[in-house]
């Protein structure tokens, strides 16, 4: 954040980072690419983003990718290598004013000393057009050099203009691996790290941290720094970093899921995609994955109902009548006990037998009304009131129960139709034979 007008407080020397008061995570970020862990199909000798930097030709960049991947590091990296100035504001917290201020006093430094500036944003997808297009001439002209990171995909969360300006590279979860790199780096380093400290790491405890950090670089540190730092060293001086210590650090784990953001509508369309694909397990994997992250039960619940009426019908009436169930009790007994009702209907949704049919006779029929003439309605069908009596309402219409199997063959359209056509699965093969027979019936 911009504390006032001045132009050294307009930046920040990355050489500040390493202070004892930082956290961990931050104090561990690289200085030079060779100490980046990760990334390395962008990052690696003869890679395009490797040579830009080398090169100092680095063009406005935007980074995507989950969390605690590298990010914010990277563009640390960047302009620690390129000797830069370097300003970073948060798109949540600010504005155009002090987008102005900064791009201000870069063109100030630029021509005083010719140093350029990289300003990097987080959370960029969070700036409104108008507040991308403030950036647009300046950064066309290279200062300041945009980095910009977002955890969305840029192609649906920035403005094309700025786009188009900027190189666009994906970064990807650490793997396991990668992660106790990184710790390990964390915990032999003396000037930044754990070094100075007599820690003793069990293998496993730092392979817990590494998994199940889920590729976090961020959340493996400051779980192995709480961890080292509130546990009583044993009489010989050693902090004992166990499973144990490590489990208890980090807690229940961050799940990767935003509401109303990617990881959200991603994790849905997983669980839609597994009940429709008749796999129960991973159905019931990223529905506990929701859940876990704090998912309104109702929420999953209108999934299942939706799903049981779209994908698997007439085939097993049941399932909608189990899925509506499964949501009534969810709105009246609530969470934990929910789950138990959503699992019963995630379940048998997902092992019913599956038709589309009623989901595409209503779009064709939909279909019909949109694109051709709308239908009159016939006059047998018509309400037979006392005023339509003398126009033919109602005149000629057969009460189907009047006949034997409750029915008799006549027409309820002007014009042949054909949008159901029932399966030969599950209960809907009954159907089928059923609207045959009495399609044959005189």
């Amino acid at each position: 954040m911009v504390r006032d007008t001045t132009i050294m407080d307009l930046f920040t020397k990355p050489t500040q980072e390493n202070s004892a008061d930082y956290p961990l995570a931050v104090r561990m970020r690289p200085r030079t690419l060779d100490e980046f862990v990760g990334q390395e199909h962008i990052l690696s000798k003869g890679k395009l983003l490797r040579r830009a930097v080398d090169a100092d030709r680095l063009s406005s960049l935007i980074l995507y990718g989950p969390p605690g991947i590298g990010k914010t590091s990277l563009a640390w990296c960047v302009a620690n290598i390129t000797k830069s100035n370097y300003a970073a504001v948060n798109a949540t917290t600010s504005g155009v004013e002090e987008l102005r201020k900064i791009i201000s006093a870069a063109k100030r430094i630029k021509s005083v000393n010719n140093k350029k500036t990289i300003l990097f944003i987080d959370e960029i997808h969070r700036f409104n057009k108008a507040q991308q297009d403030v950036l647009l001439p300046d950064v066309e002209q290279g200062n300041p050099i945009l980095i910009g990171a977002t955890v969305h995909n840029p192609f649906f969360s920035i403005a094309s203009p700025l786009l188009s300006r900027s190189l666009v590279c994906e970064l990807k979860s650490l793997a396991a691996k990668e992660i106790l790199v990184i710790l390990d780096s964390a915990l032999k380093d003396k000037e930044r790290g754990l070094g100075n400290l007599n820690v003793k790491p069990e293998a496993k405890a730092l392979n817990f941290l590494a998994k199940i950090s889920e590729g976090d670089a961020r959340r493996a540190l400051n779980a192995l720094e709480i961890g080292v730092l509130t546990t009583p060293a044993a009489k010989n001086g050693v902090v004992n970093f166990t499973l144990e210590v490590a489990e208890e650090s980090i807690q229940k784990k961050a799940v990767v899921y935003d509401k109303d953001e990617d990881g959200h509508y991603d994790t849905a369309s997983a669980f839609i995609k597994s009940m429709r694909g008749s796999d129960p397990v991973a159905a019931l994997y990223w529905m506990a994955k929701m859940l876990y992250a704090g998912e309104d039960p109702r929420f999953i619940a209108r999934r299942i109902c939706i799903l049981a009426a779209e994908d698997v019908g007439n085939a097993d009436p049941l399932a909608l009548v189990l899925a509506n169930a499964a949501l009534q009790i969810s709105e009246f007994v609530g969470m934990p006990e929910a789950r138990i009702p959503l699992a019963q209907a995630c379940i048998y949704v997902s092992c019913a037998p599956k038709s589309n049919a009623s989901y595409l006779a209503i779009d064709k029929a939909m279909q019909d009304i949109k694109n051709s003439k709308v239908q009159e309605v016939p006059d047998h069908l018509k309400d037979a009131n006392l005023d339509a009596e003398a126009l033919g309402h109602g005149q000629g219409y057969k009460y189907a129960h009047d006949f034997p199997g409750h029915y008799v063959n006549q027409e309820y359209t002007r014009k042949k139709v054909k949008y159901y056509q029932p399966t030969d699965i599950g209960h809907e093969a009954k159907i089928r034979q059923r609207m045959e027979k009495l399609k044959n019936k005189k």
